[in-house]
């Protein structure tokens, strides 16, 4: 795009130009290798096509000119593959709906063996005899018969109630009622995180670099990030990004290429630099192998502004200003950028950041929502408890007469 920026600026204000052919990839000279400052201050030219990031020690040296783009740094990731979805079957519920749930399965097939236990007819076993070896066997099966019962419900399957009393009957009834609303609850919902899909990306932010020791940062030797890493007097997460790169070898790279032939599937690195330059990186890693297997992190970093430098004291400053001044009113930059970078449809999920609207993740059913469903149980419980205690009184009038009556007949 710098040579689009030259020679529309060359048109606007009507001068010519030259370009000069450099080998160097920094700014600033380090030791005995050049930079690309060495050109300007060797009078061999006058403006730098390339972005330029602000910084104080650069302001002393070169001229620079109003920010052409203001450029977040983001961390280029390789896409994780899928992993199993094992737990989908129970994120619908959080675990307190899960723990009500199998109280509440228990609770019923308890009070459903009670309530049939006492109005048991004379010809079932007795309970108190030990002799009769087929009395366990009894109140197994009958117990296995609620269980089926209700769990049968649950998976709407249904299922004759085995008794005529009405209490019995009662809290059969609220049981498949609940049964229903936690059926259909659960059922809503289970099918988004079934096909929901599962490869969470290495990072999302730059903490968690600092916080798993296993991953490596790579950046560009020369880069202006580095330059903010490596200062001593740096603050805040900085130092620990610097520690971070000491950690591991080569974490450094002489070229853009260097480090994003590292970031590869499988992988447990992340380049962080500006994202035009990792927008172009997708582009071209696509256009080479047909595949969209890096990625951007959601969050973006560090905001660093690009502009043009010329040399100190130029003549040109004022005129470059003024023609970055009229380029960005027009809008010609982003114009550009998307021009020469189009990023292909399939890797576009690839490089969306957390600034934009989040995708809606799926939501859990918490005990909250599902209270409803707890108070028709306990209501019913409730209800059934004094309908059994009415029917029991009932019952022990009924049998009165006749036991004095058999007390009669054996005088």
């Amino acid at each position: 795009m710098g040579g689009v920026i030259v020679d529309t600026l060359a048109k606007r204000f009507k001068f010519t130009y030259e370009m000069v052919r450099v080998t160097e990839n920094r700014l600033e000279p380090q030791g005995k290798e050049r930079g690309l400052f060495n050109y300007m201050w060797e009078q061999k030219c006058d403006l730098l096509i390339i972005g330029v990031g602000l910084t104080y020690g650069r302001f002393l040296v070169v001229d620079v000119t109003i920010p052409l783009v203001f450029e977040p740094y983001r961390f280029l990731i390789p896409v994780q593959g899928d992993t199993a979805n094992i737990n989908a079957v129970i994120k619908p519920f959080q675990w307190p709906v899960w723990l009500g749930l199998a109280i509440s399965i228990v609770f019923v097939i308890i009070v459903l063996q009670l309530l049939e236990n006492a109005f048991r007819p004379s010809n079932v076993p007795n309970k108190n005899n030990t002799t009769n070896q087929w009395n366990w066997l009894y109140y197994v099966r009958q117990t296995g018969k609620h269980y089926v019962y209700v769990f049968g419900n649950l998976l709407s399957q249904g299922g004759p109630c085995p008794s005529k009393h009405l209490s019995f009957r009662l809290v059969a009834g609220v049981w498949c009622l609940a049964a229903f609303i936690f059926v259909q609850a659960y059922t809503s919902i289970l099918f988004t995180y079934i096909v929901t899909p599962v490869n969470q990306p290495l990072i999302n932010s730059v903490y968690d670099i600092v916080e798993h020791s296993d991953i490596q940062l790579l950046v560009r030797k020369a880069s202006t990030l580095n330059r903010y890493i490596s200062d001593p007097n740096a603050t805040g997460i900085l130092p620990k990004l610097r520690k971070k790169l000491d950690s591991f070898p080569n974490s450094e790279c002489q070229m853009i290429s260097e480090c994003i032939n590292m970031i590869k599937p499988g992988s447990r690195k992340t380049f962080a630099d500006v994202i035009s330059a990792q927008l172009e990186a997708i582009k071209g890693h696509f256009d080479q192998t047909k595949k969209c297997d890096i990625q951007l992190a959601k969050e973006s970093f560090l905001t660093v502004f690009a502009s043009l430098a010329l040399q100190k004291h130029s003549r040109y400053t004022d005129t470059i200003n003024r023609g970055v001044m009229e380029f960005q009113q027009a809008g010609l930059f982003d114009h550009w950028e998307s021009g020469f970078n189009p990023m292909p449809p399939q890797c576009l999920a690839n490089t969306k950041s957390g600034n934009q609207k989040p995708e809606t993740k799926p939501s859990v059913i918490k005990l909250s929502n599902l209270t409803g469903a707890f108070a028709v149980l306990l209501i019913g419980f409730s209800a059934s408890f004094l309908i059994f205690l009415f029917e029991l009184l009932n019952t022990s009038t009924s049998k009165q007469p006749v036991v004095a009556s058999n007390r009669n007949q054996g005088k």
